[in-house]
């Protein structure tokens, strides 16, 4: 089986992972009738805790060696942050009315950068306190690293409640503008943060802004380019199918341009996807084109998104089980909770005599501020050995908690909230 496992095809691989989402979200559907992407977390928790049980408890089995081999030649981190990420969000930004995200601009910005380093900050030195009590040796750099991958928010559960709930558009714009950027800051402050942990290298709060500035820069310009130039050559023509092709070009062209560069490409892919969505799809598209691609992009997301929670759920199996590093991940749980708190709540403080924000901004920004794939993705992406498990361990209990609990729960505070 080991063989088998190595010698995987990627076609193999993502025919075995869309056979196991359209499996456990068909029982998901008919069984448990849970959120979509929730159903599909717990269905892939839950099979890897039976398989793991069923190793422990039959000598010679050997499935979740099997399926952790699997997820190591899959190689989760890179199938996420250099493919899927790019199509989710570009899929978000197309249905995020511009308008409205000009209204709300300047708590998106802040948000999206202030409330980011803020949080990560924040984490990070409550990381590190956490790690001296539960006995496990983390360097404050690493610290920092947990809070930068653990500070990036998906709005993907969260905004679907929030139109379910008539919550006004301007909130919904900015629970989106804000998830959809700081994604891309997210990365970028980790891949600052990781490379100063890897060399050594004092930490350099100059040089980080400064490289910070010009990969988010970048990746402004070429999603504002990639996105024009699509738009230019969806006004000349009205042929649905090459549309969409063009779109489809957009994504992976320019993903792959930025990271040519070494530009932020989860940025330029919220800006093309802002740009074609509202602008493309007002004044270059046809009615037939407009629906073929909005309909194109949204089932393409769904599906990307069916995957990824799967994906979550099935990782249960390669983490390192240890009592300390356990306790360390609960105790994560509340400290992340309060510094996204504190990083939501003092930019809008700031913001209240500048910028009139609805009365449940702050509660469904603090609760809907789910962690998903990326989180776990860029945990993933750290090279073995202890401190990669001490990191991963917290990392999945955070994304774990705030898709199955916060997730699950949102909408009833949403709810609460629009009662008078």
């Amino acid at each position: 089986m080991h063989e088998t496992a190595a010698t995987l095809s990627p076609f193999d691989a993502a025919s075995i992972v869309i056979v196991a989402a359209a499996l456990l979200g068909y029982l998901n559907h008919r069984l448990l009738k849970l959120p979509h992407v929730i159903g599909l977390t717990v269905m892939g928790a839950g099979a890897s805790l039976i398989l793991m049980a069923a190793n422990y408890l039959l000598p010679g089995v050997t499935f979740d060696d099997d399926v952790e081999r699997f997820l190591v030649s899959l190689d989760f981190s890179d199938t996420l942050l250099q493919g899927m990420l790019s199509f989710l969000l570009f899929a978000g930004a197309l249905h995020v009315d511009l308008d409205e995200l000009k209204k709300g601009w300047l708590p998106i910005l802040v948000l999206s950068t202030v409330g980011v380093i803020l949080s990560t900050f924040i984490v990070g030195a409550g990381f590190f306190f956490l790690a001296g009590v539960a006995g496990v040796d983390v360097p404050f750099i690493w610290c920092l690293l947990f809070g930068a991958l653990i500070s990036p928010t998906d709005p993907v559960s969260v905004l679907g409640i929030l139109k379910r709930a008539e919550v006004p558009e301007t909130l919904q714009a900015t629970v989106a503008g804000e998830s959809l950027f700081n994604d891309g800051v997210g990365v970028v402050v980790f891949s600052i943060i990781l490379s100063a942990a890897l060399s050594g290298a004092d930490f350099s709060l100059a040089a980080g802004a400064e490289l910070f500035a010009i990969e988010a820069g970048g990746g402004i310009l070429v999603g504002l380019v990639a996105g024009f130039l699509a738009y230019k050559a969806m006004a000349a023509i009205d042929e649905y199918a090459l549309e969409v092709l063009i779109s489809l070009a957009v994504v992976m062209g320019g993903y792959a341009l930025s990271s040519h560069l070494h530009f932020a490409g989860p940025v330029a892919m919220a800006v093309a996807g802002l740009l074609i969505g509202n602008h493309g799809v007002t004044y270059a598209m046809s009615d037939t084109t407009r629906d073929y691609l909005l309909k194109f992009w949204e089932l393409l997301d769904e599906m990307l998104n069916s995957v990824l929670f799967l994906l979550i759920g099935l990782e249960v199996i390669v983490l390192t089980l240890a009592p300390s590093l356990l306790f360390l991940g609960l105790m994560s749980l509340p400290l992340v909770l309060l510094a996204r708190a504190l990083a939501v709540g003092a930019p809008l403080l700031v913001l209240r005599p500048v910028k009139k924000l609805d009365r449940p901004a702050y509660p469904i920004l603090v609760w809907g501020g789910l962690r998903g794939g990326i989180s776990i993705a860029l945990a993933l992406s750290l090279p073995s050995g202890p401190l990669r498990d001490a990191l991963l361990m917290a990392t999945f209990v955070v994304v774990l908690f705030s898709v199955l609990v916060q997730g699950a729960t949102v909408g009833k505070l949403v709810e609460r909230l629009k009662r008078p």
